[in-house]
């Protein structure tokens, strides 16, 4: 497994202002998809959506420029990126000249794709495209209102169960909680399934997310388990998961993994983002 004390996260860290793509650390994904009992090619399709909304360099002349970008990072992707190494690889833009956006832009996914070993969309979204980006909250029908007594806080797929005759809905929670594995630090999210086949208990559905509370975990990783549990315990012709967390940072990472390859929803921020 990658040894993440070689890592940024958990250490005190001095932000640069210079461009430095060696500040961008992987993370093998293998090892992690091994304690879930997966090798090979992985039981999904998908991708990683990251936000990130500092992101700011210098043109030619060394007046300041912004911009919002967007990372696509494939789920087949040998490693994912450890997400404190992207914020401080953003940040060292800083003070960096560029000729233009498009500069950044190539500069990023290049770099982005040499460290996670596969293609890395990213797009750049300036000042007179910020009003046009969607907004949206999750769609489907809230879990959050169902009454549930809970004691422990453990990852309990025991509570994944079908209740009935085949269905098609979509269903999710804003009351997802796990931590980081290195700094302890809470990380929110709000998680969509949507599925096809025997109907999941609801308060069962709720109770196993709602038991990632103190559990440590990458986003990427935290929404794999959640789609292997499913499909293993209830067994949908169809599954899709889709996780929005809430931005640390100035970055925000939207993990989607589906039974079929098709694209994942509009990258919609939600009013926690």
């Amino acid at each position: 497994m990658t040894d993440l004390t070689a890592s940024p996260l958990g250490r005190a860290t001095t932000y640069g202002d210079t461009y430095d793509a060696a500040l961008l650390f992987p993370v093998d994904r293998a090892p992690l998809r091994a304690e879930l009992d997966v090798a090979g090619a992985p039981p999904f399709f998908g991708e990683d959506v990251w936000t990130a909304y500092e992101l700011s360099w210098l043109d030619l002349d060394g007046k300041p420029e912004v911009a919002i970008a967007t990372l696509r990072v494939p789920a087949d992707s040998p490693a994912i990126v450890e997400s404190k190494s992207v914020k401080l690889y953003l940040t060292a833009f800083n003070q960096t000249r560029f000729a233009s956006p498009h500069a950044v832009q190539a500069a990023m996914a290049r770099d982005l794709t040499r460290v996670t070993g596969s293609v890395v969309d990213v797009a750049l979204a300036t000042p007179a495209s910020f009003a046009a980006l969607p907004h949206a909250e999750p769609a489907g029908e809230c879990l959050d209102a169902l009454p549930l007594a809970i004691e422990d806080y453990v990852p309990a797929p025991d509570s994944l169960i079908t209740t009935g005759p085949a269905v098609s809905e979509t269903l999710f929670s804003r009351l997802f909680r796990s931590v980081c594995p290195v700094t302890g630090q809470p990380d929110y999210a709000s998680v969509q399934i949507s599925y096809r086949g025997p109907s999941i208990d609801r308060a069962g559905l709720l109770r196993y997310l709602v038991s990632f509370r103190r559990q440590p975990g990458f986003h990427e990783h935290c929404v794999e388990r959640i789609f292997v549990d499913l499909q293993r315990r209830c067994r949908p012709a169809a599954l899709n998961v889709h996780a929005r967390f809430t931005r640390r940072g100035g970055v925000d990472i939207n993990p989607y993994r589906s039974s079929a390859p098709m694209a994942p929803p509009v990258n919609a921020r939600t009013a926690r983002q």
